[in-house]
């Protein structure tokens, strides 16, 4: 199919005026390791003091070009939808890097992400009560082992890459664009480390280099609000390649328990301490997940990942077409529209097809029973 001259124009000026927008990157803090350091050497009294990076963003004059883009003159329905719908996300998401750092942070993160229900809290403490098997204490894995071994899993599965290793990182891995970008300060388990290739590589790279193969660039943009698709996705990726561990939910329903104290408290001390004292979570641990929703001054994506877990592991077995949600950096509630895209021919079936859900490696029955028991 030939696709107008209009659709790629509008798309292409889409791409060229939100593209460079990355919020994660913008609310990384400058300063973690001396606020960490801080924080210890107090005993936990000194309330950490993250500064960001200085933004350079006229957000009134962007949001104007984004509601002056022609998505009427498309006349697709579908394609005005999946447009309409993404520019709507961009404003909010250029409202959140505008407020990095501010009282309104939070609000603006509300607004993207939502907050935990009653539901998702019900499914952390589910978790968080099943019991733990003591294990033996395994060899931890080195930064440089993670490099290589994330190397060696980008070539084995044809992902373009390139690898950069990072001081300053709250996580252990992470993708941005098709750079793999790695903790130099990183120690993980072997299976965890499977699980890291599984949901950074397998589902993260392949998503954001089967966005880029499109005719068109939106998804590698995104459909709103894609997070919890996305990480779901990630998730699900762990789970079917047999490397899900309960300590890896436990440490996902930790993340749901630090954003409702976030919410509440809004005291960095007292969810640091909700986590090591109440649930028994390392210091480690809780500065970790602690850091990570206080960053930008309140960020409540990570009670997602376990609702976005269940509905892409209900998805998998129940959706038709469960492999378009890898065309790019897609969401489960425009699954439809994408079908229908695709159908038509304005973009095309995912090229790299996650490792794990192609050939599926999960049988331990105990798993299978945890990760049906979250609703």
């Amino acid at each position: 199919m030939e696709i107008k001259k209009e659709v790629i124009a509008l798309d292409r000026n889409l791409h060229e005026l939100v593209s460079s927008i990355e919020i994660l990157d913008a609310i990384s803090p400058i300063n973690y390791k001396q606020q960490k350091a801080e924080f210890f050497d107090s005993r936990f009294t000194q309330e950490p003091n993250f500064v960001y990076k200085e933004k350079a963003l006229d957000a009134f004059a962007l949001k104007r070009k984004l509601f002056n883009l022609p998505v009427e003159s498309l006349e697709d329905e579908d394609l005005v939808a999946l447009y309409s719908g993404v520019i709507s996300s961009y404003i909010d998401k250029i409202d959140q890097v505008a407020s990095i750092g501010s009282s309104d942070f939070i609000y603006d993160s509300f607004r993207y992400y939502g907050e935990p229900s009653e539901k998702d809290l019900r499914n952390a403490a589910f978790v968080l009560h099943l019991p733990i098997e003591q294990k033996p204490d395994e060899t931890l894995l080195s930064a440089s082992e993670i490099e290589a071994y994330l190397r060696q899993f980008a070539v084995k599965h044809g992902y373009e890459h390139s690898v950069k290793l990072d001081d300053n990182m709250i996580a252990n891995a992470l993708v941005s664009g098709t750079t793999v970008k790695i903790n130099t300060q990183a120690k993980v388990k072997k299976m965890d480390m499977d699980a890291l290739a599984h949901h950074e590589l397998g589902v993260h790279l392949a998503t954001t280099l089967n966005g880029r193969n499109q005719p068109l660039r939106v998804l590698s943009l995104g459909c709103p609000a894609n997070t919890k698709t996305q990480e779901g996705l990630a998730i699900l990726s762990e789970y079917m390649a047999g490397c899900l561990t309960l300590g890896r939910l436990r440490h996902l329903a930790l993340r749901v328990m630090a954003v409702k104290s976030m919410i509440k408290e809004k005291s960095f001390r007292t969810t640091f301490l909700l986590l090591k004292e109440e649930f028994n979570a390392s210091d480690e641990q809780a500065f970790t997940i602690t850091a990570r929703v206080y960053r930008g001054g309140g960020f409540t994506k990570d009670y997602v990942y376990l609702r976005g877990f269940h509905e892409m592991l209900n998805a998998y077995e129940t959706s038709t077409y469960f492999n378009n949600l890898l065309c790019g950096k897609t969401a489960i509630e425009y699954l439809p529209i994408i079908n229908n895209l695709v159908n038509k021919g304005y973009l095309l079936p995912p090229k790299f097809i996650t490792p794990a859900f192609a050939t599926p490696q999960v049988s331990d029955k105990i798993q299978m029973f945890i990760a049906h028991a979250i609703k």
